[in-house]
Parts: structure tokens; C-alpha cells; sequence
């Protein structure tokens, strides 16, 4: 089979696509046929070298996202058989014609969706639900800032902020991105993209959700340091801030006063590192709670392109620009 090596893992920026030896699944896993990859951050900072996937992954091979059809199953395997549709999660290796996977880490992808659409689902919606529900805490008619609006995970918490019953505020760093989500929002037959929209400057955005919204109950960060003092600002009090990204920088000073005083709270999560008991609950979460949203339409992936599996290259080279809206995926026909 075909996989994208990270030329060396700790001296290069470049990946090949070289053939491997298909795996075979164990007695409680599936062999899936990848038929499309979800691109993420990750994926670029695995090929950087800055961001190793957890212990049991190939370093040299990126890829967390996944949809396909099982091609194989394990002889204990009770959950699938073979030509089952599924997608989720993986610690590393999915820009591969193939992977292999525990049977009950897998999710069953919404009806009336395809492969490139399903592989758009999981990383995206799974993070932003537990960020602002699980961690979060969020309940309906509050306010939560999604600071960084337009990446994948920003645009599935405006629509789960608003399936669920609560109100968004959205930043990007310029009014035409913010122009675009209520564009994209529109075109999928969505309602609104968000309650309030800001821009992100020089200025800060607490200002005026405090002036606008009386406060958000809860910041989703993708910036970090940067926009920590200004987003601890827009929280009401006993606010809580989710960190789930540091594209901006990780380091910054903090007042430790005002979060005492005005009894802040900052909750850090990751994705990629869980224990495969913790991936296997979300990935049921998933299945009760968010795939009856999909096939309602209350949810629908933001598909902003696709390339082909044999130019991932390319691929992660217009995630780099920072142009686009939603996710990018690989697919194969």
C-alpha cells in the first residue's frame, strides 16, 4: 500500500509517498480503506518536527483524521463487517491507503454524507464539543467567545454553540473573514453564523463583549498567549477559558489577582494524546449526541477543498497560507 513518510522526522520539511507493508488487524481491530483524510495543524507540526505523535506511532507518519470503508476485521471483531462505512480518530498514520484500528475507536459516519465530508467531522466537532460542553461547561442562553473563528474547530463551535441552544461571539482578524463565515454559514443552508462578530486588533475584543454581550461565560482559545489578558477580561464573573490551541505563542504573563478575584478559571485539552478508553468514550458521545444533529442538518461539515491523496504536499501547503475556510481533505478515488 501507499503512505506519506516524513523524509526524517527530526531534519526535514518534506514528505514522500512510498509503498509500505499493509498492516494486518489484530483480533479486536478492523484494517480500514482509507478513502479520504481530514488535514489538521498537527499534521504540519508533525512534519516540522514539533509535535511528535504519542508513544506507538510511526514519528515519520502524519494524519489523525480519517473516513473509509472496513476492509478486514479481526476474529474477535463484533461491530463491523466488512464494506462497513466508518471515520475517526488516530494517533498518527492516516495519509495511508490503509490503517488499522481497535474496532470500538471508530464512529459511524451520519447518513447522507460522503467520504471527504465525514472525514471533516471528527477532529473538528469532537474537539469543540467537549471544549465547550464537557470542559466548558456551557448551558443554553450563554454567551462563549470562540476567539479565532475561522479554523475548522472555531466554525464547529459557532454551529454547536447554536444547535445547543447558547449564544457565539466570533473574532478573526479581519471583517471580510468574518464576512465569510456568515457567507459559508448561508451557502450550507445554516442560520446565523454568529450572535456577534469582532475583530481582533491592537484595541482587544473585551471592550466590547462586555459592552455588547454583559460578558462571555466562556472563552474557546486557539491563540494563546498573546490574547489571554484580553480574553480573562471578557469573561464574567466565575468565567472559564478553554485552551485548546497556541498558534499565537505559549508564553505570557499572568495576573494571578485576577483570576482570584474575579474567580477565573483556564482549562487546557488535547485531542491526539487521550488514552484509547477516553477516545473510544468520545467517539460513542459522538454516535448519541452529535450524528442525530448531522442528519437533522442542525450540523454540517465545512468542506473548503479537496486534493487529491497524491498531492498531501500541496494539500498542507494551503493550510500553511492560512487562506482557507474550514477543512481541507485529501481524498482517493
Amino acid at each position: 500500500m501507499r503512505a506519506w513518510l516524513i523524509d526524517d522526522a527530526e531534519n526535514s520539511d518534506t514528505m514522500s509517498l512510498e509503498e509500505i507493508k499493509t498492516p494486518r488487524p489484530g483480533a479486536d481491530e478492523i484494517l480500514v480503506d482509507v478513502r479520504a483524510v481530514g488535514l489538521n495543524r498537527a499534521d504540519l507540526m508533525q512534519r516540522k518536527g514539533a509535535y511528535p505523535p504519542p508513544p506507538g506511532f510511526d514519528p515519520r507518519r502524519p494524519g489523525l483524521e480519517y473516513a473509509g470503508e472496513v476492509a478486514a476485521v479481526g476474529k474477535r471483531v463484533t461491530l463491523h463487517k466488512v464494506g462497513d462505512p466508518v471515520m475517526g480518530l488516530i494517533g498518527g498514520g492516516a495519509y495511508a491507503e490503509k490503517i488499522v484500528v481497535h474496532e470500538r475507536d471508530t464512529i459511524r459516519p451520519p447518513a447522507y454524507y460522503d467520504h471527504a465530508q465525514a472525514a471533516a467531522m471528527p477532529e473538528a466537532f469532537l474537539t469543540a464539543y467537549r471544549g465547550l460542553f464537557l470542559e466548558g461547561g456551557l448551558a443554553p442562553g450563554q454567551w462563549a467567545l470562540v476567539r479565532g473563528a475561522t479554523s475548522g474547530v472555531g466554525l464547529a463551535a459557532l454551529q454547536l454553540i447554536h444547535a445547543l441552544g447558547a449564544r457565539s461571539i466570533a473574532t478573526s482578524r479581519s471583517p471580510e473573514r468574518l464576512d465569510e463565515i456568515a457567507a459559508r454559514f448561508k451557502a450550507q443552508g445554516m442560520p446565523q453564523a454568529y450572535d456577534l462578530g469582532l475583530v481582533d486588533g491592537d484595541e482587544g475584543v473585551s471592550e466590547a463583549v462586555q459592552a455588547q454581550a454583559g460578558g462571555s461565560h466562556l472563552v474557546l482559545d486557539f491563540v494563546g498567549a498573546p490574547v489571554l489578558a484580553d480574553n480573562l477580561a471578557s469573561l464574567r464573573p466565575e468565567g472559564r477559558q478553554v485552551q485548546i490551541g497556541i498558534l499565537g505563542g505559549a508564553k505570557t504573563e499572568l495576573n494571578m489577582g485576577q483570576l482570584l478575584m474575579r474567580r477565573l478559571s483556564i482549562v487546557a485539552m488535547t485531542m491526539r494524546s487521550l488514552p484509547i478508553e477516553r477516545k473510544i468514550e468520545l467517539a460513542r458521545l459522538f454516535d448519541d449526541r452529535l450524528r442525530p444533529l448531522f442528519e437533522a442538518g442542525r450540523l454540517r461539515p465545512i468542506v473548503d477543498r479537496t486534493f487529491d491523496f497524491a498531492d498531501a504536499m500541496a494539500a498542507q501547503s494551503a493550510m500553511e497560507n492560512g487562506h482557507h475556510m474550514g477543512k481541507i481533505v485529501l481524498v482517493r478515488d
